[in-house]
């Protein structure tokens, strides 16, 4: 990878920073040479903070740091793309990013996961997910059967309505049963699209 650190006065490239998993850009800063092989020595996010005159780790007081994942150059050799994992909020203020937006990919099963996973946490009398959990592995996939077999029968029919219902429980479904299990919908598509390029 080679990156034009002498393209601007102060040996300084902006390094624009992604998370990894959901795609939000979540900061900018700029990084000279010292500050990039220290990124990747590390695998932690590293700047040069120009406020402090100094190689500065993004959470280095806060423990919020940012988990190096990969690293790409643009076509002109002087900015960085960096993807890392956010351990917390990236911003200063409290925000997920220094754009004030939230961290969370915009796909709405993605954040459903995530609801999944809070609502397990809840007594079984505030939540359905969390009553699910508490009778254990055998009833949630016992459920997943059952919609399974719901959304053939409306499948045989042609009421699109009651079809769709039958197909949005059986996904919650089974996405409740993949959080049993350990598993995410990101492990699920990693596996079709080794598939596609088969």
């Amino acid at each position: 990878m080679e990156v034009d650190f002498k393209k601007y006065h102060d040996g300084l490239v902006p390094a624009i920073v992604q998370d990894f998993a959901t795609q939000k850009i979540l900061m900018l800063g700029f990084m000279n040479e010292d500050a990039l092989m220290k990124t990747m020595t590390d695998n932690k996010v590293t700047f040069f903070s120009r406020s402090k005159n100094r190689l500065w780790t993004k959470g280095e007081e806060s423990g919020n740091f940012l988990l190096l994942k990969n690293i790409s150059v643009d076509c002109d050799n002087d900015t960085l793309l960096i993807k890392a994992e956010p351990l917390g909020p990236v911003c200063h203020t409290g925000a997920d990013t220094c754009f004030d937006e939230k961290n969370v990919k915009e796909d709405f099963l993605f954040q459903l996961e995530g609801i999944i996973n809070e609502r397990k946490k809840l007594s079984k009398d505030e939540s359905y997910i969390a009553k699910l959990f508490s009778k254990g592995i055998n009833k949630i996939a016992q459920k997943v059967g059952e919609e399974a077999i719901e959304m053939v029968i409306e499948a045989k029919d042609n009421n699109e309505e009651l079809f769709l219902n039958e197909s949005a429980d059986l996904l919650f479904h089974y996405m409740i049963l993949l959080n049993a299990k350990g598993y995410t919908l990101k492990e699920v598509t990693d596996v079709l699209q080794q598939r596609h390029k088969k």
